[in-house]
């Protein structure tokens, strides 16, 4: 099987200024071709760095691709260091200085020297053009493997890979169909998921594999197979999943591999029903999550973010009486939010959220990770007591979640 090893290079990935995510969607897109990555690996800018974990990716994979380091910048040092490990010298490319020349003209910026550098590759590499920047891509091969250098700017990279890279590759190298299936899960942990389809799980295919991937009150389960006839790893897959449904029934919302916010999307504009926000301890979250698909504004009208006791009784008109008896973490208080906020943004469904995000404010009657969510439609209202634990981020990540798939399970 054809394996890869991905480098990223830079300082700034290993203090953590700046996030991988280049790994992450290489990875994908490589999936998508029947391509494995077996090992991702994040070097810092340092010539004796790269060159071990070139020599080391090696040994490991047939196809090396690195991003970052490929700028104008005496930091960037890639392409000398390339040069090193494959025995080669440093050219001007004719062909890249154009492409940096036209580039520049059309940004309204005059070249300079360092521009000019930007065009001098290897001279026994295949350059790879970069439509998006100035940085061009190499494609190097020594001892049977394969390296692909790329930019480390995403937009730049990810343009290279889909018009460049990609095809190239599958050009290359003969790869397996592989073939992943994504369903979601609700209703369990990630233990008691495990003991219910145990058995299941147990009497799978060997060329099928199962993973967890747990997330904010969410399980996602990938089937993974891989072979030469794509046909049949889908009737196999099918087959599967068909089994699974039997087990978990309604536990399984999707079978897609989409987020709770694009199923919600999804119900909301296939219906063509609208929805709004009343939020207290998610901050706005739950109408980030539901802004975030592309569209969202055929069913989303907007949110309250009602923070302070004064603005839940000015804007949402929630009973005074009712705080001063059970507080604004109270099922009293989220109703009444929900049915409220859906009444003045004129919408089908409301949705409220209060409680105790932590990791202070609690009490012994209420502690941290004390939450209640509601959801209001036109005929009724359904409330929710969540208790989690004190992580202030995992709270607010998890009370959007679920207050989603209460919107979700009372379209259904």
């Amino acid at each position: 099987m054809t394996t890869v090893e991905i480098i990223t290079i830079g300082d700034e990935l290993l203090i953590g200024q700046v996030v991988d995510t280049n790994s992450a969607f290489i990875a994908r897109e490589l999936n998508k071709i029947g391509i494995s990555v077996f090992q991702i690996t994040s070097v810092s800018d340092s010539r004796e760095h790269i060159l071990t974990a070139l020599e080391e990716a090696s040994r490991r994979a047939s196809i090396v691709l690195t991003t970052g380091g490929l700028g104008p910048t005496k930091d960037d040092i890639t392409k000398a260091v390339f040069a090193e490990y494959t025995n080669d010298q440093l050219i001007f490319h004719p062909e890249t200085l154009r492409n940096i020349e036209t580039m520049m003209a059309a940004r309204g910026v005059a070249m300079n020297s360092l521009n000019i550098q930007q065009a001098e590759v290897p001279s026994r590499c295949t350059v790879i053009p970069n439509s998006c920047g100035t940085a061009p891509g190499m494609w190097f091969e020594k001892d049977g493997v394969v390296y692909i250098s790329m930019p480390g700017v995403p937009f730049e990279m990810k343009t290279m890979m889909h018009d460049e890279v990609l095809p190239r590759l599958q050009q290359r190298f003969r790869t397996a169909d592989i073939l992943h299936r994504t369903l979601l899960v609700t209703g369990f942990s990630e233990s008691a998921l495990a003991l219910r389809i145990e058995d299941w799980e147990d009497q799978l295919p060997q060329d099928v594999k199962l993973a967890y991937l747990p997330g904010s009150g969410i399980i996602r389960l990938r089937l993974s197979a891989s072979g030469a006839d794509r046909q049949s790893l889908v009737a196999q897959t099918e087959k599967e999943i068909k089994k699974l449904r039997a087990i978990l029934g309604n536990h399984i919302i999707s079978e897609n591999d989409e987020s709770i916010e694009e199923i919600v999307a999804r119900m909301l504009t296939e219906r063509r029903q609208t929805v709004a926000t009343a939020e207290s301890c998610t901050g706005g979250n739950i109408a980030c999550l539901l802004t975030s698909i592309s569209g969202s504004s055929a069913y989303f009208k907007g949110s309250v973010v009602a923070y302070a006791n004064e603005i839940k009784e000015k804007i949402l008109q929630v009973n005074v009486s009712d705080l001063q008896q059970y507080g604004a973490v109270s099922e009293q208080a989220v109703t009444q939010m929900a049915a409220n906020v859906r009444q003045l943004m004129g919408t089908d469904y409301g949705i409220a959220a209060s409680g105790i995000a932590g990791p202070t404010g609690g009490t012994p009657e209420k502690p941290v990770g004390t939450i209640w969510i509601a959801v209001a439609s036109s005929s009724q209202t359904e409330a929710k007591l969540l208790r989690f634990g004190n992580n202030r981020e995992s709270n607010i990540q998890r009370t959007s979640t679920a207050a989603l798939n209460l919107l979700r399970e009372m379209m259904v």
